[in-house]
């Protein structure tokens, strides 16, 4: 079986770029999960992305890939000031060309090896959400999950990754335990 035949099995996609790496683990019934355990997962995600087609699945981009993951998640779960060196080291390996095209001023990223371009272009979309909405960067409120989303809802007060999965289960949770109680 080739990696395009290998379904995304992460019960969350769609993220932004950054949040979707940190995504790549997951809790299911229990068990933690992680699609990066080998070059097909990395495929997955890749095209997942948009990516494929400019980058390979291969060890390299892998170990970049995981480093840059490691570094978004001490930003995200720990502390801005944690993180930042790990982020500043994966961004180190890239840069933005402003460039002119036929439809006016653009940007384009540039990497010192190709190897780098997935892990840094998921560390830059971490630095674009902090510019955004920093504070709309989340972690979902279950204490058994461990997905991260960035909130987009009108008023900013999204808790759960899903409301079909986690915030039910949290539903579910306090109406047996007030029933339990009664």
């Amino acid at each position: 079986m080739s990696p395009q035949d290998l379904l995304d099995p992460r019960p969350l996609t769609g993220e932004p770029l950054s949040l979707d790496l940190l995504n790549t683990r997951w809790v299911h019934e229990g068990a933690p999960r992680d699609l990066l355990t080998g070059t097909d997962g990395l495929a997955v995600w890749l095209r997942a992305n948009g990516l494929d087609d400019r980058f390979t699945a291969d060890a390299a981009t892998l170990r970049h890939t995981l480093d840059a993951r490691d570094a978004l998640l001490r930003a995200v779960d720990g502390s801005l000031d944690e993180g930042a060196r790990g982020v500043d080291a994966v961004l180190a390996h890239g840069r933005i060309r402003a460039t002119l095209t036929v439809d006016g001023p653009g940007e384009r990223p540039e990497f010192d090896d190709p190897s780098w371009g997935p892990a840094w272009l998921a560390a830059r979309d971490y630095l674009r959400l902090l510019a955004t909405a920093a504070d709309r960067i989340r972690a979902c409120a279950h204490e058994a999950c461990v997905l991260h989303f960035f909130d987009t809802s009108r008023n900013g007060t999204r808790r759960w990754c899903s409301m079909a999965a986690c915030g039910n289960r949290a539903k579910a949770s306090r109406h047996y335990a007030r029933t339990k109680d009664a």
